[in-house]
């Protein structure tokens, strides 16, 4: 019998966005994601490591090539669209809701669909199990480690076909830094596809399935995480002053 093709759940292709008119910062970009897959994007600062994570969840223009979900071409749309399709995204920053409790940031994760709450609330606190003794607890007053799971866990409500995360453990301590890369390995291994953006590259690269290098807004290196932690090329020109 002739083998099935496998679909990515995400594919971009020769992929040119950028925030100004006539300047660029995506040129000519290739990535795919396979269902289960954790996918880690590296590279130095200016690469355009964010900015392919916000073309895909619309956040930025495109102007040529496409980006597909599930088959689906999605160039374009705007980001509710895409959350309502199966797009989840986590920002760097500003990404809870202070004034609010950490249950009510969860309930406007799922504004599109209240009636699967107690369903999702239960998928995420397996997950994030401390958060399920804290609902009450407003989210301006976690510490930033615990913002980022606030974040992370309002993505997953709306059960997700891919998790965006841009820079998960920005920001956070050693400590702080080390569980956020825990939790999302957790989050993969309850069978959540992750595309991340990191600028610790090697701790990403430990973890992820299969890792992207970014220059001058391309995919300069591609392979296992492994096979590029452990490339001669990548050692010299990007492990050596990317984050440890």
């Amino acid at each position: 019998m002739p083998k099935v093709a496998i679909q990515p759940v995400v594919e971009v292709n020769n992929l040119y966005a950028g925030y100004l008119p006539g300047i660029n910062i995506m040129n000519g970009a290739n990535l795919y994601a396979n269902n289960g897959e954790l996918i880690g994007i590296i590279g130095p600062n200016g690469a355009g490591k964010s900015t392919l994570v916000k073309s895909i969840f619309g956040m930025v223009k495109v102007r040529d090539g496409e980006i597909r979900l599930n088959g689906e071409d999605i160039t374009g749309l705007q980001s509710n669209q895409l959350v309502s399709l199966g797009v989840g995204f986590v920002p760097q920053s500003n990404n809870v809701f202070p004034s609010l409790t950490i249950e009510e940031n969860l309930q406007m994760g799922l504004y599109q669909k209240p009636k699967q709450y107690e369903e999702r609330l239960g998928f995420v606190i397996e997950i994030f199990s401390d958060l399920g003794k804290r609902l009450k607890q407003r989210a301006g007053t976690l510490s930033g480690g615990e913002r980022q799971m606030v974040a992370m866990s309002r993505a997953l409500m709306m059960d997700p076909a891919v998790l965006l995360l841009d820079e998960p453990s920005a920001g956070l301590s050693p400590a702080r830094q080390d569980e956020a890369f825990i939790r999302v390995s957790e989050i993969n291994k309850a069978g959540v596809t992750i595309i991340m953006v990191e600028q610790n590259a090697r701790r990403c690269l430990q973890i992820c399935d299969r890792g992207y290098v970014l220059d001058q807004g391309k995919d300069a290196y591609t392979g296992t995480g492994r096979d590029l932690l452990n490339d001669p090329k990548v050692i010299s020109l990007y492990l050596g002053t990317l984050g440890e």
